[in-house]
């Protein structure tokens, strides 16, 4: 009977590793190449230096590169082997680039909220503030404070040997860790969301409340609204998709959370949301931006024209080359009736030469982030 429960586990959990594998490895290839597209639009895109919001977007995909590069396939061992195999320093390393970037993630976010209120509020008066030098400004105080606020990991975390299993495991003492993730929860989620709702509902009351929807507007506003749009929508999936991993912590410090089966699958699902939401921006800007959709197209017509240019290259090549075996090989049967014995010693000696040539986790380390 015990066998037989424990045989059922462990093809349970077999089961379950297999499925977090393609689900991680979805997210990894859909965010890299979404992303991917996403930087290359918008450095050929040659408005880098005028849209402060482009800027803003572009800092929002490099950290959801490195989240996706650097975290998402050491997370996934976490759940689909016994222990930790990358070493001491990955595993504060890693664990410390989790929070970076969802740092930096929601700061840019919380920075394009007030540069789109600004750029509908007053559109005028902000141009002088609204500038290349003081977008990069804001980015570089962007990562500036997520590294304040996300350096504390670097400790946080530890390699251990647990009864001969090498685990990646939180090592501070009870008290600090609440105190740590209470106040991840406060400045890394709960006051940018505040910011974040009071901006947009500011900005979109007085985008729809000012002009009428029904009259005509000019082209300016309207491609203002959009741009609006696509920035909410991605704020709001970002806000949505963190929730779950802020809310099963605080549950594990202040509520019912036990260890056991039911509890693992939420953690576990808590995080594929959370990483999942590093591959839904491309797919919102595609959705929502004409102009995201020309540049990708524009990305793929140009990928494909260069393999077509390659197969063109490489097929005349291989015309010259035939045309000129086919010249060579009409000289040779010209003088092969005067020189037949010099030809078939040559003969000879290239098949030797040409023959002698080819001759030579552990549960309790799957309930850490």
């Amino acid at each position: 009977m015990n066998n037989s429960v424990q045989n059922q586990t462990v093809a349970n959990w077999r089961t379950e590793s297999v499925i977090i594998s393609l689900v991680f490895s979805l997210i990894f290839f859909v965010g890299t190449l979404g992303n991917g597209l996403v930087l290359t639009v918008l450095l050929w895109n040659g408005q880098m230096n005028t849209k402060t919001t482009n800027l803003f977007i572009l800092n929002l995909g490099v950290a959801d590169v490195c989240f996706i590069v650097f975290c998402v396939p050491f997370q996934a061992t976490i759940y689909t082997m016994d222990e930790w195999v990358f070493g001491p320093v990955l595993c504060k390393v890693v664990h410390f680039i989790i929070y970076l970037t969802m740092y930096a993630s929601i700061f840019t976010l919380t920075a394009v909220s007030l540069d789109r209120y600004l750029a509908i509020r007053y559109p005028l008066r902000s141009r002088e503030m609204r500038t290349h030098r003081n977008a990069l400004t804001s980015i570089c105080v962007v990562w500036g404070l997520s590294l304040v606020f996300s350096g504390p990991y670097l400790s946080y975390y530890r390699q251990m040997d647990l009864d001969g299993t090498v685990v990646c495991i939180p090592a501070w003492q009870f008290q600090d860790r609440r105190l740590m993730d209470v106040c991840t929860f406060f400045f890394g989620y709960l006051i940018p969301v505040l910011i974040l709702s009071l901006t947009y509902a500011r900005t979109i009351r007085y985008l729809w409340t000012t002009v009428d929807p029904m009259k005509d507007m000019s082209e300016s506003r309207r491609a203002k609204r959009k741009v609006t749009k696509m920035i909410i929508i991605v704020a709001v999936l970002f806000c949505l998709c963190w929730l779950p991993h802020h809310l099963v912590i605080l549950c594990m410090w202040f509520g019912h959370f036990p260890l056991n089966h039911t509890t693992y699958i939420l953690r576990i699902l808590s995080h594929l949301v959370a990483y999942a939401n590093s591959c839904l921006n491309p797919i919102v800007y595609a959705l929502v931006s004409k102009h995201f959709r020309k540049g990708f197209r524009k990305v793929f017509d140009c990928v494909l024209s260069k393999r077509v240019v390659n197969r063109v290259h490489v097929f005349q090549a291989a015309h010259v080359v035939s045309t000129v075996e086919v010249g060579s090989s009409e000289t040779s049967n010209q003088s092969l009736g005067s020189q037949r014995g010099d030809s078939v010693g040559l003969t000879t000696s290239g098949a030797l030469g040409k023959k002698n040539l080819e001759a030579p986790l552990m549960a309790v380390e799957r309930f850490s982030f």
